[in-house]
């Protein structure tokens, strides 16, 4: 039986050993659904408080419950490690971990080297390794493919390597690992199908594509399309506002056309682990092809500036109010970057707070998700408990994350005066004066 009809059948018949190097928001939800389809699994993470965590039992992700994990922990399905050396027996490795930007928006592939270094050194003969990260056209080629040469081991014979982007998306209740369809591109047909046949076992659907390069570039291309209509929207705000238009009805008329119309919303600014971030990937490899990527600049002009548009909002609304922002006391509802998560990786609300902090603002905040977190100047922002005497001390209330927990008609009724980036207080009357985008 050749080396990779071998594999293929420890696949088939779950009894391989899959290793997730990287627990966070990728790796962990991963880990969790191979585990419940039959395999073991060892996740390895730099951290030692996630992997005490997970060994005990006890999820940090919210997608993931603890009720969900603890059953798999305790069957010996699922465990976590630093080390390594755990993962030398694993059948199958999918490197999960952070490819962020450096403050020039280049690249930060150090994650990436990391990962690839240190399993490249314990891989064997009749290894998967399959990259998820996020990453620029070309990284499987360039930097994964010549570890493993490096050992000696030659790829679609000996090993197979694949890359097959993440497509997670926190706190999305109809759609998680499993239903959400898989990208796969191997770097020779061998790869692919390997690296298919592991997806297949945990996934509903997978959907091979020719190589590496064309799977990177399919998760560039979902999510620059994000990028560059959520960039074209905030415009539209921006001049809605110039014209005296509502921007909100008018996407609420536009949406009503059937065909040919996709909706987006304007807001604060973008922010994630993908969106504000993965354009600027294929921007960059492009630059080095001497090509500029005129969409992606634009929109990441248009994006990173809103929060400054909303503090111009605040500043103008308290204005109104004859109030200066130095010394106004300023309620920000929501920091995390999205509804109902406790992710603030890039969220437009720590643009708004440290800008509105630098006016001479006093500011605080409440997130139900988020207890606390540090701005770029090093100061730690603590979560301040809810009340409506609270909202009615404030000078102003912005709310930069809409979460569903919220009552809105309760901010409407005891603030005196509310700066709304969500639209969320739509139709809603009360004693605060409501400013939108």
């Amino acid at each position: 039986m050749s080396i990779q009809s071998e594999l293929l059948n420890r696949l088939h018949t779950q009894q391989a050993t899959i290793g997730i190097v990287g627990l966070g928001y990728v790796g962990l939800p991963l880990a969790v659904e191979f585990a419940e389809a039959g395999f073991n699994v060892v996740g390895l993470d730099v951290s030692p408080r996630k992997v005490d965590s997970i060994n005990r039992g006890e999820s940090y992700i919210p997608d993931i419950s603890t009720e969900r994990l603890a059953p798999l922990v305790k069957n010996g399905s699922l465990c976590a490690t630093t080390r390594y050396d755990d993962l030398r027996l694993a059948d199958a490795i999918s490197i999960c971990v952070p490819t962020p930007l450096r403050k020039t928006k280049d690249p930060d592939m150090s994650f990436v080297i990391q990962a690839v270094t240190d399993v490249a050194a314990i891989a064997h003969a009749g290894l998967l390794v399959v990259l998820e990260s996020t990453t620029y056209p070309g990284t499987t080629d360039e930097i994964v493919v010549p570890k493993l040469r490096e050992h000696g081991l030659t790829v679609g014979v000996d090993v197979f390597v694949a890359f097959s982007p993440e497509r997670i998306d926190p706190g999305n209740q109809k759609y998680g690992v499993r239903n959400t369809p898989k990208v796969v591109g191997g770097v020779t047909p061998a790869c692919t199908q390997v690296a298919s046949a592991l997806y297949a076992t945990a996934i509903d659907t997978v959907v091979p594509v020719s190589s590496p390069t064309a799977a990177e570039m399919v998760k560039l291309l979902e999510n620059t399309f994000r990028a560059v209509n959520i960039g074209l929207v905030n415009e539209m705000a921006l001049m809605c506002d110039r014209l005296g238009i509502d921007v909100w009805e008018v996407i609420d008329a536009a949406k009503t056309k059937p065909f040919g119309f996709m909706t987006f919303y304007p807001g604060p600014g973008i922010g994630g682990h993908c969106i504000p971030v993965d354009p600027h990937y294929l921007s960059w490899k492009l630059k080095t092809l001497n090509y500029t990527a005129r969409f992606i600049e634009l929109a990441s002009e248009v994006n990173t500036a809103m929060p400054i548009y909303v503090v111009n909002k605040v500043i103008d609304a308290l204005n109104d109010d004859v109030k200066a922002v130095r010394n106004s006391k300023i309620v920000v509802m929501g920091v995390a970057y999205k509804r109902d998560v406790d992710d603030v990786r890039e969220s437009p609300a720590l643009d708004v707070i440290s800008l509105l902090r630098h006016r001479g603002a006093d500011v605080l905040y409440h997130d139900p998700f988020v207890e606390s977190f540090r701005l770029e100047d090093d100061q730690i922002m603590h979560n301040t408990a809810y009340t409506d005497d609270l909202l009615a001390s404030a000078d102003c209330v912005v709310i930069v994350t809409d979460h569903t927990g919220f009552d809105y008609q309760a901010i409407v009724n005891h603030s005196k005066l509310v700066v709304d980036t969500r639209n969320a207080t739509k139709h809603l009357h009360g004693a605060a004066r409501v400013v939108t985008l």
